[in-house]
């Protein structure tokens, strides 16, 4: 795991200068070694900030140059099966290995087979960046389900690219503004999603994508070279129609091969364990594998409706790992809030984004690389959300559009202080973390359901987009459009729809942006198995039915953990890494939220109607409405303009 950066430019800059100042800014990310490498005829610089994993010596440095001199490469991320590539080269030609490098493995590819053919074999996790002196040109590749970040885009007139937005701002000449449609989809999303970056004239390479820039173009070309849209086309990737026996077998066969490929190492190595289906099945894996005990690691809160430790204890005594758990208070967790705009460089409000960064400083003073269970609830409908809409869709959809129109008016008629007096009476239900349910507040979100056209905007609106009401705190910005609103996906079943759907947008965008940043922040490999392309290829093949059984979710993946954990200690509800949010900014994060929500400070930055959201707040803290989600969205926004002021 490493940064990347560089630039190709007609300036007349010190570009060892800029170069390091770039590469200084990824050094969380490769804190072992530093390397720059710079071809002033062309305007060229790439710069490395090296996290060893494999080959720890000086034979794995960055940049790298083929041995034929065609090349100069740096690279971000893992080839797991560069053992296995490096057997096939050799049947093709006598080689003699500098080191046991990845990286030297992918510059023999590109020789040999070409950089398409290469980057098709690859197994792993990755972002590229290639200069062929042969051709003048410079490619950039990512990995094929976004696990690696890569923005690129325009600096003045320059070309440039790194693993971060910081990097890209150590560039003298940076003044690129923030894209107010950008904003839009962070306030949709709690991340700005892929393509776009927050600021204008940058953008991130899509998961699965190449881009190209030559001397005789001028101009990047990007391509795609795999897709999980793709794979949702029965004709591409025909429906598995085997038992849910071989479904099983295959499952457990496939997922053990990924796990195995991805303990390779020349460094310490553990896994996160939440004690849920995902990280326990990993981890399971994991030690099924291993010829010594593998280190576990999670973290407990003192909030039982938010603790987990207990369980993943218990799957950790069963397994016979090396368990490390660490209770943390919500003192230590609100100690970290202020550092978030530092940790990511764009704006991002998972709030799950603060356990996460816990744990993987936890882990990171035993292991230098951890495996997770990420992408599971996404390539097997672990998502209570996948149930909830499938089943509110089929009664919805049996009602007249014009009478859904009609109640959608007629409830907006009457005003929320209506509707919340005369359900006021429900108000002493609790829900499962034992606040109070606002079955008034609750109305009104669900309000846009009503007027779906269909069950992708349904889904869309209803679930995936939580502020249906972006006008009014971003008056006159519009939201772009991207793959939340593509039709891309080909399935005539909702369940396939709405995972997939996912995996091309939440998952990157969210998940592993937030899992990938958090780690890096204190040095950190993660490993997410479940995203071998092999493994996505034959959960996007699977009917329904073996992901999703009489209400059971993750079928399939289950029944491969049950065969390693015992049923008993898995079988409970589902919790997610959540933090309680609402009481924090009702209590100890008030003070901090309402200074970064003040209407002054709102006003100068010219993004938010300060009036709209004074009174948002105003009411959230009332009690009367649940606005966390957007109140989140808009502190966490202003907390990083503060941090990332040009």
């Amino acid at each position: 795991m490493c940064g990347i950066a560089g630039f190709i430019t007609p300036e007349k800059w010190d570009f060892n200068h800029v170069l390091n100042n770039m590469v200084q800014k990824l050094h969380h990310r490769g804190p072992d070694s530093k390397g720059t490498w710079c071809d002033a005829d062309f305007g060229l610089g790439l710069g490395h900030a090296r996290l060893s994993i494999i080959d720890l010596t000086p034979t794995g440095h960055q940049p790298m140059q083929s041995a034929s001199g065609r090349y100069m490469m740096v690279f971000n991320g893992e080839i797991y099966n560069h053992l296995a590539l490096r057997k096939e080269l050799e049947k093709i030609e006598n080689i003699s290995w500098r080191g046991t490098s990845d990286t030297e493995t992918l510059l023999y590819g590109f020789e040999i087979w070409g950089l398409d053919a290469t980057v098709k074999k690859c197994n792993g996790m990755f972002a590229i960046a290639l200069w062929d002196k042969k051709e003048k040109s410079l490619t950039l590749v990512r990995d094929r389900m976004g696990e690696k970040p890569l923005y690129y885009g325009s600096v003045g007139k320059s070309f440039v690219f790194a693993s971060e937005l910081a990097a890209l701002k150590a560039i003298p000449q940076f003044s690129n503004p923030i894209d107010k449609g950008a904003l839009a989809l962070f306030m949709s999303y709690a991340s700005v999603p892929e393509p776009f970056s927050i600021y204008s004239g940058i953008n991130k390479l899509p998961s699965g994508g190449k881009l190209t820039w030559s001397y005789e173009k001028q101009t990047p070309e990007i391509t795609q070279y795999w897709s999980v849209e793709s794979l949702t086309n029965r004709q591409l990737n025909p429906l598995f129609t085997g038992s849910a026996s071989d479904a099983v077998d295959t499952l457990e066969t496939l997922l053990t091969d990924a796990v195995n490929l991805q303990t390779i190492s020349d460094v310490p190595i553990g896994a996160f364990l939440s004690g849920g289906v995902d990280s326990s099945c990993i981890a399971a894996l994991m030690q099924s594998v291993s010829s010594h005990k593998i280190d576990t690691f999670s973290i407990g809160f003192d909030k039982p409706e938010y603790n987990e430790a207990q369980y993943a204890k218990e799957v950790a005594k069963h397994l016979g790992t090396q368990h490390h758990e660490t209770y943390v208070t919500d003192r230590e967790a609100l100690d970290i809030v202020p550092q978030l705009s530092s940790i990511y460089s764009e704006p991002f409000s998972e709030s799950s984004q603060i356990p996460t960064f816990m744990v993987a400083k936890i882990a990171r003073q035993k292991v230098t690389v951890s495996l997770s269970g990420d992408a599971g609830d996404e390539l097997f409908g672990g998502y209570s959300r996948y149930q909830l809409a499938n089943n509110t869709w089929n009664k919805l959809d049996k009602i007249p559009k014009v009478l859904r129109k009609t109640a959608y008016a007629g409830i907006n008629a009457l005003p929320y202080d209506f509707w919340y007096s005369l359900l006021l009476p429900l108000k002493g239900k609790r829900n499962k973390i034992n606040l109070p349910v606002n079955f008034a507040d609750k109305l009104f979100k669900g309000l846009p359901m009503l007027m779906a056209e269909n069950r992708k905007e349904f889904y869309h609106k209803g679930l995936m987009n939580h502020n249906s009401d972006l006008q009014h705190w971003l008056p006159g910005v519009e939201r772009p459009m991207t793959k939340f609103d593509s039709n891309a996906i080909l399935s005539d079943n909702f369940f396939d729809e709405m995972m997939a759907t996912d995996l091309i947008t939440y998952l990157p965008n969210n998940n592993l942006a937030k899992v990938d940043r958090a780690a890096m922040a204190s040095s950190l490999e993660t490993r997410v198995p479940l995203l071998d392309h092999r493994v996505v290829q034959f959960a996007l093949s699977l009917p329904v039915n073996y992901k999703i059984q009489n209400g059971t979710d993750k079928w399939v993946l289950r029944q491969v953990l049950y065969k390693h954990v015992p049923k008993h200690l898995i079988e409970r509800p589902k919790m997610g890494f959540a933090v309680p949010l609402e009481d924090w900014l009702r209590g100890p994060l008030k003070d901090w939220g309402a200074a970064l929500l003040d209407p002054r400070k709102i006003k100068e930055g010219g993004f938010f109607d300060a009036d709209f959201i004074t009174k948002k707040w105003q009411e959230f803290q009332s009690g009367k409405r649940n606005w966390q989600g957007q109140l989140w969205d808009v502190i966490m926004f202003q907390a990083w303009l503060e941090n990332n002021k040009l």
